[in-house]
C-alpha cells in the first residue's frame, strides 16, 4: 500500500500497537484519526502529536459505530484506509467454566467491532481511487492459547473473515491487509518487558517496513514458522475455492 497522502481512521489507537501505527503514519505526513473509549488518553495522544484527530468511540456498539461512521464520512470525505485494531484479551480457562459476559464481549470487540466498522464504511472505501482495510489479528490465530481460548478463537475467526473478504474485494480498488503481531511488549494484558516479547518499536519499524510492499499478510519473521503451520498458501487454496462456486455456483431449491 502507499504510505502516505492517506486518510486514516484506527480503531483501539491509544496505546500499544495502535497508537505505534498512528504515529508512525503520522510521521510519514498521513491525515490520522485515532478513536478510542476514554477521551483524556484520546487528547494525551493528539496533543502529542499536533494534526492528528481523535474521536470518542466504543466498538462493542452498533449505535456509537453508526455515529463514528457518519461523523468520518462527512469530516474526512478523502477517508480511505481503514485499521481495526481494537480489541481486549482477558484470559479464560476452557476446561472449566467460562464466563458469558466476558466472552461475548471479547467477540463483540475483537470480531464484530472489525465487522461492524467495516461494513459502516465500506461503500465509501470502495468510491475512492485506492483504499486499504487493515485487520489486526495475532499469532494465536495460528497457534491458539489455551489460556486465552476465546481471544484466540475471535482473533481466528478474524483471520477467516480476512481471507474471504479479500476475495469479495478482489476487482476493486479496496486492498486488505492482514497484520498479525507475534507477543509485543504492550499493554493489551499488562507491560512485562519479559525478553521473549517483540519491542514495539520494532515491531512498528519492520510492520511499516511491510505495509510498503504489496503484501496482504504482514508477518515479522519471528513467527513466520508459527504461521507456516497451516501454510502461507492458505489464501490461494481459499481463493480457488471460493472460485470455483463462482465459477459452478450451488444450485438453489
Amino acid at each position: 500500500m502507499q504510505l502516505s497522502g492517506n486518510t486514516i481512521f484506527i480503531t483501539g489507537a491509544t496505546s500499544g500497537i495502535g497508537r505505534g501505527l498512528a504515529e508512525a503514519f503520522h510521521r510519514l505526513g498521513n491525515q490520522v484519526i485515532i478513536s478510542g473509549r476514554r477521551k483524556a488518553l484520546l487528547d494525551e495522544v493528539t496533543a502529542a502529536n499536533p494534526g492528528m484527530q481523535g474521536i470518542e468511540l466504543d466498538i462493542t456498539s452498533p449505535e456509537s459505530i453508526k455515529s463514528v461512521s457518519e461523523w468520518l464520512m462527512s469530516t474526512h470525505p478523502t477517508l480511505n484506509v481503514l485499521i481495526n485494531n481494537a480489541g481486549l484479551m482477558p484470559f479464560d480457562d476452557p476446561a472449566a467454566e467460562i464466563d458469558d459476559a466476558v466472552s461475548l464481549t471479547i467477540l463483540t470487540t475483537n470480531l464484530l467491532g472489525p465487522i461492524r466498522m467495516t461494513s459502516a464504511l465500506i461503500e465509501h472505501l470502495k468510491a475512492q481511487p485506492s483504499a486499504a482495510i487493515i485487520h489486526n489479528t495475532s499469532v494465536v490465530a495460528f497457534m491458539p492459547l489455551a489460556g486465552n481460548a476465546v481471544y484466540s478463537a475471535s482473533k481466528a475467526a478474524l483471520h477467516s473473515y480476512t481471507q474471504t473478504q479479500r476475495f469479495a474485494l478482489r476487482d476493486t480498488r479496496v486492498k486488505v491487509i492482514e497484520i498479525a503481531p507475534p507477543w509485543v511488549n504492550t499493554d493489551l494484558i499488562y507491560k512485562s518487558d519479559d525478553p521473549r516479547a517483540m519491542p514495539l518499536e520494532a515491531y512498528i519499524e519492520d510492520t511499516m517496513r511491510q505495509l510498503g510492499t504489496d503484501e496482504e499478510e504482514i508477518i515479522v519473521d519471528g513467527i513466520r514458522a508459527l504461521r507456516d503451520n497451516p501454510g502461507t498458501g492458505e489464501y490461494a487454496l481459499i481463493a480457488r475455492f471460493n472460485q470455483s462456486l463462482v465459477d459452478n455456483p450451488i444450485p438453489v431449491g
